[in-house]
């Protein structure tokens, strides 16, 4: 017998997403995961001055705001042949880790912990499922006073990214050429006080938190899995040049060590996706989006982006496969651990980072824009790659296009109607209830999902 789940809208993930899923024989036995959010980015930032590219581009999301406009700046450098000073450089990592460190505690305890542990009977931890919480009520209790906490503690990374850029979220200090504070020695003295807050939670609480949860739940280390392609761009900059860094760009596939990444092999596909398909498969600097909301076969406003043709998972756990920090599978728990690893060796960086400030040397290289060109903004961001390409013309920009790491791990089915990651860790779930499925949760918000990051599209309607 053939059961139909649908789950709409997901919970707990930043926006809106939604999931159909067909059980039968207890396992998923197929899905579609997709979202049901738009906007209109690309579109808006046709015709601007290339300069409000990172300003803007931020607005795509509140919660990784600073990663776009890092590859916005990025991009803008590529055009125009800048190389930010080293405080500049290093400020630019800083905002860019304090803001990841922000969204790693909150997706842990905010998002993520409440499928596992039982908070007060009242709201928002009801309504819940009934079933399958595994801890004692005392641990329970321990682990809900760590979810509180955590609001404060990650407040305290979002007060370094104020102190360096001005505001959070959607701060004002990234720029093309460096960023826009000079640091003080009580800046720095500053930072160190916030960074020691945040290094003594993790280490005490969410590591230990993360390791019990593991310990409780073996069983998804089985659940959430799929073929073992990683992809990261590589992110936090060794040097300002950006021909090193402390995370470095690679694929993972099929366990056969890190290889380079080669941007020409990545490609869009919009059979499923509600965009006018091109003949082809095109890459960001040849797509164009044309919106087609009652297209059939459709079911998500995500394009699916492919490497070589091929679904790869970004993320923590793409991160560190490749710099063999994380080898242990590809799984539910295997993300969330990653996610939480990374979390303690951003604050180790960071520390790096600050004592290597020198206040009163410069934060900013001045630069023109060309009146023509086009740039590319490799990074990662929280959940994954993020790519942003640009054209200008007479000056202004005439094409922006941006590949998020969202639109990776939630995209819909290729052009071959191979699945994209979410759907793969979805399929042969075993689901006890499909009158709650818990399971399906569980693996779909180990993933972080960011709906908000994912579609960008602005439909006027013909009159």
């Amino acid at each position: 017998m053939r059961k139909q789940i649908v789950i709409d809208p997901i919970t707990r993930a930043n926006n809106c997403g939604h999931v159909e899923i067909t059980v039968a024989k207890g396992r998923v036995a197929d899905c579609r995961v997709g979202a049901l959010f738009f906007r209109g980015f690309e579109l808006l930032l046709r015709g601007r001055d290339p300069r409000d590219a990172p300003y803007l581009a931020q607005r795509i999301c509140g919660i990784c705001a600073a990663a776009h406009a890092t590859a916005a700046a990025y991009a803008l450098e590529n055009l125009a042949g800048v190389v930010p000073p080293q405080n500049g450089h290093l400020i630019r990592n800083l905002i860019l880790a304090a803001e990841t460190l922000q969204n790693h505690i909150r997706h842990f305890y905010l998002l993520a912990l409440p499928d596992y542990v039982r908070g007060p009977a009242k709201p928002p931890f009801t309504p819940r499922y009934r079933y399958d919480y595994r801890l004692p009520p005392e641990v329970e209790a321990r682990l809900m006073a760590h979810y509180s906490e955590a609001v404060g503690i990650a407040r305290i990374a979002h007060e370094i990214v104020a102190a360096l850029g001005g505001k959070a979220p959607h701060q004002h200090g990234i720029l093309a050429g460096g960023t826009s504070f000079p640091p003080d020695g009580a800046l720095i003295l500053d930072l160190k006080a916030k960074l020691d807050r945040l290094g003594r939670f993790i280490a005490a609480k969410m590591l230990p938190d993360a390791e019990m949860l593991a310990a409780a739940y073996k069983d998804y280390f089985e659940r959430g899995q799929r073929p073992l392609r990683l992809l990261t761009f590589g992110m936090y900059p060794v040097n300002p040049e950006r021909t090193r860094f402390h995370f470095p760009g690679g694929l993972i596939e099929d366990d056969n060590g890190a290889q380079a990444v080669d941007v020409n092999a990545v490609a869009e596909h919009l059979r499923h996706a509600y965009f006018e398909a091109a003949a082809a498969p095109e890459a960001p600097g040849r797509a164009t989006t044309r919106p087609q909301p009652d297209k059939p076969g459709a079911y998500s406003w995500i394009k699916a982006p492919r490497y070589a043709g091929k679904a790869f998972e970004g993320g923590p756990l793409a991160r560190l496969w490749v710099t063999g920090r994380y080898r242990r599978g590809i799984s539910v728990l295997d993300r969330l651990l990653a996610r939480v690893q990374e979390t303690e060796m951003l604050c180790q960086l960071m520390a790096q980072w600050i004592e290597a400030l020198e206040p009163g040397r410069p934060v900013f290289t001045p630069y023109e824009i060309p009146r023509a060109g086009e740039g590319l903004g490799l990074t990662d961001a929280m959940r994954g790659p993020l790519l942003h390409y640009l054209r200008v013309e007479g000056g202004r920009l005439s094409r922006y296009e941006i590949i998020t790491p969202s639109a990776w791990n939630f995209s819909p089915r290729d052009d071959k109607g191979e699945p994209g990651p979410v759907e793969e860790a979805l399929i042969g779930t075993p689901v006890a209830d499909p009158a709650e499925p818990v399971e399906i949760g569980r693996i779909i918000r180990s993933f972080d999902p960011c709906y908000a990051c994912a579609t960008h599209l602005i439909r006027k309607d013909e009159g």
